[in-house]
């Protein structure tokens, strides 16, 4: 078994700009705690999502957004300005890959731990080369710029499909960038490839981009689910978080069952794309691994603990990380319940 160990926050730690600025724009309340005498409806989740919204679109679609516990999102470009938000006392709740909490753990002072995985697809994490571009191999980037999204998904694969390539990440001029500033650097002509994920992909492509690698294959397909020290301690808290995560998963299974179309509406609005060309994405990512939740166990500890030790190799980390240090089997009980009921 492996427990939470009691870690103390980093007060030091400040959120950027952009996650204060989104913060207060969604209403975040960073002195709200609930307290477990007052039951659900004293809770207050400060819970983070990537993109465009994506969660909260989708327990919306499936009518599941009428908690009994109150919900304030924040939407970041990625799961690493999450975990920053959360490091800063500024989040409860945190969505990423696998990659993000490998640094947001390293200095051995996390204030977080993974309570929930969730299978997702592994589409549209990709290296594009811009429109024109005579680039159509990873083999051609060396000696090139090439952008990524440092500390995610982006920067694992790119690692990956470099060494399959027979190149090492020396053999690039790598330059790290936020989503949208890679998209620009790409269309601007100041990067020869760009490796990202998502929304930005989708929008590459709109803009002519084609693909020169896939992490597809690469990436496990694991999503993990952050919750704070401190709302993981508080057993009123912990209930609501299991509520939600196991909402998001049930959310799934509704678009699933027959609504792929209403949700690829609502998609195509945010990311500014034909709604046939977002119901094609959907359809491809649920067939290719189904967005599940489900409780933390060894086979996912040990799948992010390879990935830790790939960045080890690289380079990333200063020394070697042990991610079962920020993992909990606090929450199984609570999820295995609200995914059952």
């Amino acid at each position: 078994m492996f427990r939470r160990s009691a870690v103390a926050p980093l007060a030091t730690l400040a959120v950027t700009a952009l996650g204060l600025s989104l913060l207060t724009a969604c209403g975040g309340d960073a002195d709200a705690r609930s307290s477990s005498s007052g039951g659900l409806s004293s809770v207050t989740l400060k819970v983070g999502d990537t993109g465009w919204a994506r969660l909260q679109a989708a327990l919306k679609l499936a009518h599941l957004d009428d908690t009994p516990y109150k919900v304030k999102w924040s939407v970041f470009q990625g799961g690493d300005l999450q975990l920053q938000a959360v490091r800063a006392g500024a989040l409860d709740v945190a969505s990423s890959s696998e990659i993000p909490p490998i640094f947001a753990a390293s200095d051995g002072k996390a204030n977080f731990k993974v309570v929930a995985v969730q299978k997702g697809n592994t589409l549209l994490q990709e290296v594009v080369a811009p429109k024109g571009s005579k680039i159509t191999s990873i083999a051609q980037l060396k000696g090139q710029k090439v952008g990524y999204v440092k500390n995610t998904t982006a920067h694992y694969f790119l690692y990956e499909l470099l060494k399959q390539a027979g190149l090492k990440w020396s053999d690039i001029k790598a330059v790290p960038l936020l989503p949208n500033d890679g998209l620009a650097a790409l269309n601007g002509g100041s990067i020869a490839a760009f490796a990202s994920y998502g929304g930005t992909i989708i929008a590459a492509h709109q803009q002519g981009a084609t693909t020169i690698g896939s992490g597809r294959d690469i990436l496990s397909g694991n999503f993990l689910w952050e919750g704070s020290d401190s709302t993981i301690a508080d057993k009123t808290e912990r209930a609501a978080l299991a509520d939600l995560i196991a909402r998001v998963s049930k959310a799934y299974a509704y678009i699933r069952d027959g609504h792929e179309k209403d949700f690829a509406q609502v998609t195509a609005t945010a990311t500014k794309q034909p709604v046939s060309q977002a119901l094609q994405q959907i359809q491809d990512g649920e067939k290719q691994r189904p967005t599940v939740a489900g409780v933390t166990g060894e086979a996912a500890i040990a799948s992010q603990q390879k990935v830790a030790d790939v960045f080890e190799e690289l380079g990333a980390l200063n020394r070697p990380l042990k991610v079962s240090s920020f993992w909990t089997d606090d929450l199984n009980t609570d999820l295995e319940k609200a995914l059952a009921s």
